[in-house]
């Protein structure tokens, strides 16, 4: 299902919108005028094919350089990042050095995993909490649950904005703590935006917010409660947080913002 909300409705009806398509991706603020979002639980295959239609094609792939439209994702899984593979070092600019697709991360933690091992060698349990959507690497930060993402000119050390961003997350368990905030580029807040609970064993969950225009300068995207660890166990696992892991990013070709 996709949902437009308009910015003259209330909270109230925002959430009557989405109820049928998740739990909760309900934003905590009215955002743009026009918005659409698409979320989904289970099997998300059907709803990322979706959002990668509504944000356009052709998809520009590590193509170098701004396109006029179309979408970029990331996958963690080319040869170009196999050597980080099951490491905390992670290059934050990889995505816009080495492929250049046109972000860049940052995070609160020390660093950033990708890992085809589910994690297990950090906490042998999370062999058994977490999925991938494209097999078989996911990721992480380390140290922290937060990830922020911020558009850049393919290729260029330039800032730039995007029309919409959409993340899937591995084992979301606990309503209203997975989430994606988006700002502008003079730092306002576009609106907060929930990743529904997981409803199977494969635990897989998807929320992508589009705008009209290319106004995201940056993603918050808040995976869970809690950060991966040793002796952090999630919560299905006998643990206290909700442990959450990120797989494919996808968003708009990065348009030069300033």
């Amino acid at each position: 299902m996709k949902t437009v909300v308009k910015h003259s409705l209330a909270l109230l009806t925002i959430a009557g919108l989405f109820t049928a398509c998740s739990d909760d991706p309900t934003p905590l603020q009215p955002s743009q005028p026009n918005v659409t979002v698409i979320s989904a639980t289970g099997d998300i295959t059907a709803k990322v094919n979706e959002f990668r239609t509504l944000l356009g094609d052709p998809n520009n792939g590590g193509q170098a350089g701004q396109k006029p439209s179309g979408r970029r994702e990331v996958a963690w899984d080319g040869a170009g990042a196999k050597p980080f593979n099951n490491r905390n070092d992670f290059p934050a600019t990889f995505f816009n050095v080495n492929v250049k697709s046109g972000i860049v991360l940052t995070t609160t933690g020390t660093g950033f995993r990708n890992d085809s091992l589910l994690f297990a060698e950090i906490n042998p349990t999370y062999g058994q909490e977490f999925k991938a959507f494209s097999q078989p690497v996911i990721f992480s930060a380390i140290g922290s649950n937060i990830i922020n993402a911020l558009p850049q000119v393919a290729g260029e050390p330039t800032p730039a904005a995007v029309t919409g961003f959409g993340v899937v997350f591995s084992d979301v368990d606990r309503e209203n703590k997975t989430a994606l905030e988006l700002f502008d580029k003079i730092g306002n807040s576009l609106g907060v935006y929930y990743a529904p609970v997981r409803s199977d064993a494969n635990g897989l969950s998807f929320i992508g917010v589009k705008y009209e225009a290319a106004v995201v300068a940056r993603v918050k995207i808040t995976c869970g409660d809690g950060a991966l660890g040793a002796g952090v166990n999630d919560v299905t696992g006998g643990g206290t947080v909700d442990v959450v892991v990120v797989d494919n990013f996808i968003y708009g070709e990065p348009q030069a913002a300033f």
